[in-house]
Formats: C-alpha cells, structure tokens, sequence
C-alpha cells in the first residue's frame, strides 16, 4: 500500500513528492474508524505554517480532504459504523496521507456524506466550503441585503463564497483575472450583480465597487490576496491582478467587515485611522482556525455536515477539474503547489 509525502530540502524550500510504501494498518482502537479513501483533493502546502508549529518531519503526509468507506470502528466509536460512507479534513498533525488506500482519522473530523452527493464533488468541496463559512459567516456575519465583494470568484474559494452569499439574500460583486473567468462569472445563477475585469487596466476595482453601491461602499470584502506595497517594492508575482490595500479600505462602507488571505498584511497608521473612521473591521482567514482550537471541535463539525448540506442540495456548485488516478497525484500535486491551477484537482482512488 502506498502513500505520497512530501520532502523538503534542507537548503532550500523546494519540495519534493514521493510515493513511499506503508505498512499495514494496525487494529484501530479508541475513537479512531480505519477509512477505504474513494477520493482525495489537492490542496497547497503551507511548509511555514507545519514550520511555526514545529510540525516538521523527514516526510510529511500528502493529501487532506478526504472521502470514503468506513472499514473499521474503534471502541469508543460512537457516530459511525462499519459501511458509513464519510467526508472530512484529516488534521494537520496526521500521520496518514490521505493520497492513499486506507487511512486512520479520529471521529471528530468526519461527517456523513449525502448519499446523493459523488466521492469527487464531496473531497472537492470540503475544504473550500468550511473556508468560505469560516469567513462569510463566523469573520463577517453575512446576512440578507449585504454588499459582497469576492475577489477572484472564478477560483474554487471563489465560487463556493458566491453561491453561499447568493443563498444568504446578498448582493454580490466580484472580480475576474481574466475574460474566460469574466464570461464564467457571467453565466451565474442568481446573477451577480457585477463582475470587475481586472486584467483590463483602465479597471478600477474601488471606483466600479463604489459606483455599484452608490458611493456607499461594500459591506463585506473577501480578498485572494493584497498588494502591500508600491509597483517598485513589490514582489513581482503580486503586481498583476491584486488590488491595492488601499483599494480595499477606500471601497469598504461603514460598519464594513474586511476578509483577508494576506496573513502578513501590514497596515500604516493612516490605514488603521480610515478603518476607525468606518467603524470597519479586519479579519484574518486562517485555513487551519478550526484544526488549531479543539476546543472548537463543535463548530467545526457543525460547519462540515452544513457544507454537505448545501452540497447535496444543490446551494454549492463546485468548479471540479476532471478527477485523476492516483499514479498521477505526484504530478498534479507539482503544479497545484506552485499554486498554477484553477479548477480544484481531485484524486479518485
């Protein structure tokens, strides 16, 4: 039985894939199930983060957002059973890859799947289903007649966070990094209310954005990243697309909630002053926020079986890349690190 890990250079931060035999499974005690993995999405790995919690290992375990077979249950088992079919993010400290057959995971991060919901569209959207909770609801308290701004709506993020605002009552603005994303975006059902081209430059996101509301600026922003610093200073991977930070703050309304991936934002006294001015807020988008609290362990779950919800309901639509086997999870694993894919990848085994 194989699974694929990771390998990071010592000298660098290149990392390597690698398929590595595994040993059988032991007996599963406790409140441990033993899972047949039917389908597993790609997700980037985030090596600092695994650096900061000293999670670092020789190899580290490929593959988190799984769905599958309950085989076994351990004694202590108390929501599952034998045949279940579950969905889940194994957490970050997993010795398990979940590119691979069969897995061990506590209960806790389980759920059932909907019977009429497929393998590949459950591990498809788990992740950015809890992603877009996490910061539509419990970062900015999404509620009916809002104004959303989702950047990058095209992305798998992207378009989970438009369908949950959608079906909250608000009306949604997003950005397209390109014309094909433009003409995606265009094709929504409800409508979105507009979609901001910004690989035209002569676009101006907080001028399209205040012209949309009538100057009174968006009540809630969810960014794919900011830019923090001038043309000159700045990386040149974040000069294309990315709005300003100042864009954003310039666009917010009053009482307005700012969503942000960018986890090393940086803000100048005259930035926070405008935010105080608002009466705005800041939030940070962590993907690990639930994995990290235990003690939010309810929540979590709660969040997860609301996902499959809307999923078997037909609320979340995902933009899934066509499935792939698992002898071509290295490869895939390659580009969707370099972060150089769009549709969510999923392995099906």
């Amino acid at each position: 039985m194989k699974g694929l890990y990771f390998q990071q250079s010592s000298t660098s931060e290149e990392i390597t894939f690698v398929f590595q035999e595994r040993e059988n499974l032991p007996v599963t005690k406790d409140n441990y199930v033993k899972l047949k993995v039917k389908a597993c999405a790609l997700s980037p790995i985030n090596t600092k983060l695994l650096a900061e919690m000293k999670m670092e290992k020789d190899f580290f375990p490929v593959g988190r957002e799984v769905a599958g077979i309950v085989l076994e249950v351990g004694s202590k088992v108390s929501f599952f059973q034998p045949d279940d079919e579950v969905v889940g993010i194994l957490p970050l400290d997993s010795e398990d890859p979940g590119l691979c057959e069969v897995v061990r995971v506590h209960e806790h991060y389980l759920v059932h799947k909907p019977e009429k919901v497929t393998w590949t569209e459950a591990a498809g959207t788990v992740r950015d289903g809890v992603r877009a909770y996490t910061a539509l609801h419990y970062l900015s308290h999404l509620s009916p007649g809002k104004s959303v701004l989702i950047m990058d709506g095209a992305s798998a993020l992207g378009t989970i966070a438009i369908q949950l605002a959608h079906h909250r009552g608000a009306k949604v603005i997003s950005t397209a990094c390109s014309l094909e994303d433009k003409q995606c975006l265009e094709r929504f059902r409800p409508s979105i209310a507009r979609v901001i081209d910004v690989s035209n430059v002569k676009t101006h996101v907080a001028e399209s954005c205040l012209e949309e509301t009538g100057g009174l600026g968006v009540d809630i922003v969810l960014d794919a990243g900011v830019r923090l610093y001038t043309k000159d200073d700045e990386p040149a991977e974040k000069l294309q697309l990315l709005p300003h930070k100042h864009d954003i703050i310039t666009l917010l309304g009053v009482g307005g909630h700012w969503v942000t991936t960018e986890e090393n934002l940086q803000l100048d006294p005259p930035d926070s002053h405008c935010l105080f001015l608002k009466g705005a807020t800041v939030a940070f988008l962590n993907d690990e926020v639930w994995n990290l609290s235990n003690v939010q362990q309810g929540k979590y779950l709660c969040i997860l079986k609301d996902v499959m919800e809307k999923l078997s309901t037909g609320v979340f639509r995902p933009q899934l890349d066509e499935p792939i086997p698992l002898y071509e999870a290295k490869v895939s694993m390659e580009v969707v690190q370099k972060n150089q894919g769009r549709k969510k990848q999923v392995v099906q085994l």
